[in-house]
């Protein structure tokens, strides 16, 4: 996903970690940061991407992942 600054790359952090915390999902591996523009939150079956406009841009993980069936879409 992305966010437009630092201050929203934290809050979606926080608030997808406690929701997962939540429904009894622990985080297994957290990377990044939130003033670097980038945070990788892996929940073992789920990881997610938080990206900042640039950082997003840069690894371009669409076209990485271009090929591969989409079995979910969040809008």
């Amino acid at each position: 996903m992305s966010a437009g600054s630092s201050r929203q790359i934290q809050a979606l952090e926080e608030e997808i970690t406690a929701a997962m915390e939540e429904t009894q999902v622990r985080l297994h591996h957290r990377e990044g940061s939130a003033a670097s523009g980038w945070v990788l939150l892996d929940f073992s079956d789920v990881v997610v991407h938080i990206f900042g406009p640039t950082e997003r841009e840069f690894y371009g993980l669409e076209r990485l992942w271009s090929r591969a069936p989409q079995v979910v879409r969040v809008l």
